[in-house]
């Protein structure tokens, strides 16, 4: 037997595809966000250090964060302060 498709069947439907889509919409302005305000930053480098420089060993995330704010404070750029 073929299912006949009801309103009542579709809405739960329709109601999954949107949340479904909400999900994706939020998790990718999250995504966003995260990499805009450098939070993968660390986790990138060591990454990348693993990829490009296996023999050495990735310095710790203390010691990153204050190699990058010190590269800031000697070349400040575009930033406000």
């Amino acid at each position: 037997m073929t299912e006949i498709a009801s309103p009542a069947n579709a809405t739960p439907t329709r109601l999954r595809a949107i949340l479904r889509a909400a999900g994706r919409v939020g998790g990718g302005i999250r995504w966003y966000i995260t990499n805009l305000m450098g939070d993968s930053a660390y986790a990138t480098y060591v990454a990348h250090q693993r990829r490009q420089h296996p023999d050495t060993e990735p310095m710790t995330e203390r010691q990153f964060w204050r190699q990058k704010m010190d590269d800031q404070d000697r070349n400040p750029g575009a930033r406000c302060c």
